[in-house]
This record gives C-alpha cells, structure tokens and sequence, in this order.
C-alpha cells in the first residue's frame, strides 16, 4: 500500500504513464491506439529479464547505489509523472530515509541529468539501431529515429525532460543528447558522401525534426510539456459558438480530431531523408 506521500490510483489527475496509452482524451481527440505500430512499447517483443533495479524496496541483501536509485527514477516517473518525483518519494520507494539519496545524487538537478542520461543511454540497448551504417546511411538515419520514437513512448513523461534539460555544449541537441550518438551520426553522413557543412546541416534538421514531432506526440498523449501545461492532456473545449465564425475549421473539425501520428512521422522522417539525399546529391551546403 503506498505510503502518505505516494500517489495511488487511477484517477483524472494520474500522470500518462500509469495511463491506458489507448484511452480517450477529454473533448472527443483520441489519444494514440495504434495496435500495428511497432514503436509502441506493447508491441515490442522484448520484455526485461526481471524487474528493473530499485523498482522495489530494498533488502537487507541489496546495498543502495546511485545506479538502482536513477533506476528508480525512471519507474516513479513512469507511473506517476514527474511533478510527483520527490526525494522523500523516492526514498519511501526505496525503503531509504531521503537523506540517504543524497550520498549518491547531490541534488535533485543531479537527478534529473542522471535520469535523461539513463533514457538516452537506452538506445544502446535497441538491438535494431546501429552505431555505424549497415544498409546505408538512408536505413542508419531510418533505424535511429526509431529508435528514439520508441524510447519517447517508452518513457513519456520523461521525454519532456530529454527535451528540455540543458545540454552540455550549445551544439549538444536533443534529443541525440550522448556524445557517442552524436558523433556516430556526423561520421555516418561524413563517410557516405557529406561535406562538414551538409553534415551540420542534416545534423541540425534532424534532430529539430525529431524533438518537434515526439514532443507534439507526447503532448497527445496527455503529458504537459512545460509547467504550465494542463497535465490532463489535449483537449477540445470551445463551444460551438465560438467556431461559428471560422467554416473551414467547423467543416474540418471532424478530420483535425484525427490522430495521424503514425503516418506523420513515417512521411515525414522519409521527405526529410529525400532532402537530404537531394543535398548531398546535389553537392548544396542547405536543404
């Protein structure tokens, strides 16, 4: 049974990961409930070996570390959003006063880049992502996107924070936050074709094509995407009379309403490749 301070249940307030990715959002905007798409975490046929470290309270037998307390991290914000992470939470999650956490993480701000580093850190784990191009740089840029799609719905509350936390240089973007990636992705396009300055530039268009369509994504999903965000998700409250002014988006509303989310970023991802393969083709310097 949770303790004073641990949400619990399933109510209009429960942050999207303790959600039915499927259920219908306020206002008659479906959420995405795509059974076919293979970036959702259901439809992934991988399931850990066990459960995740510091997902349980710990024993007598298992030392408290800095690893199994940002794996926990993770686990709370999964299911109850992040404005619910507290260390005195997480502590009661790990059978720990609060002040224990703070041996191994600082400061909550510690926390927080140790959680995003863990979330990126997961796509060296995605058996169908590459390091280096195995099919050509078109399948590398194809198989990391995603990638990353699949860890942004893995972990939706938590892509906002991927998004957002300040990086370690200002050419340090997300969500390719790792080094590691990000240099294996300059040296694939380098090494099939692209000068520094193309590079740069499908470096650049990627990421900000990625960042934009997996946050819009996640916002559909109900996670407020800032502070001031309703946490409750997208919705439709304007009154019919307030639209009577505007006959396209009356006549439209029905297919606005619509969740394309699937084929936006097949389409899109494949436009922007084709770009790309247009630059470089042509031997231009910007798309």
């Amino acid at each position: 049974m949770p303790g004073p301070d641990e949400p619990s249940g399933e109510t209009a307030d429960t942050p999207v990961g303790a959600r039915d990715v499927g259920a219908t959002i306020s206002g008659g905007i479906t959420a995405p409930d795509h059974p076919d798409d293979p970036d959702l975490p259901e439809n992934r046929d991988r399931r850990p070996a066990q459960d995740p470290p510091g997902v349980r309270p710990l024993g007598a037998r298992e030392p408290l570390t800095r690893d199994r307390i940002v794996a926990a991290a993770v686990d709370y914000v999964d299911t109850h959003g992040l404005p619910a992470l507290t260390m005195r939470r997480l502590g009661a999650r790990l059978g720990v006063e609060a002040m224990a956490l703070y041996h191994y993480v600082p400061s909550r701000d510690d926390l927080l880049d140790a959680v995003v580093e863990r979330v990126v850190d997961e796509l060296f784990d995605d058996a169908e992502v590459h390091l280096e191009p195995v099919r050509g740089w078109q399948d590398y840029l194809q198989r990391l996107a995603h990638g990353v799609r699949r860890s942004a719905l893995a972990h939706p509350a938590l892509f906002p924070l991927v998004a957002t936390r300040p990086p370690a240089a200002p050419w340090v973007r997300p969500p390719l936050r790792s080094l590691r990636w990000i240099d294996s992705f300059l040296t694939a396009l380098r090494t099939h074709g692209f000068d520094d300055e193309q590079t740069v530039v499908a470096y650049r268009a990627y990421t900000s094509f990625l960042l934009g369509h997996l946050l819009l994504e996640v916002a559909q999903r109900g996670v407020a995407i800032n502070a001031v965000d309703d946490p409750h998700g997208a919705r439709d409250t304007l009154p019919d009379d307030a639209l009577a002014e505007h006959r396209a988006i009356v006549d439209l509303r029905h297919l606005l309403a619509l969740d394309e989310t699937v084929t936006e970023f097949e389409e899109s991802l494949e436009s922007l490749i084709e770009r790309l393969d247009a630059m470089v083709k042509d031997g231009a310097d910007h798309l």
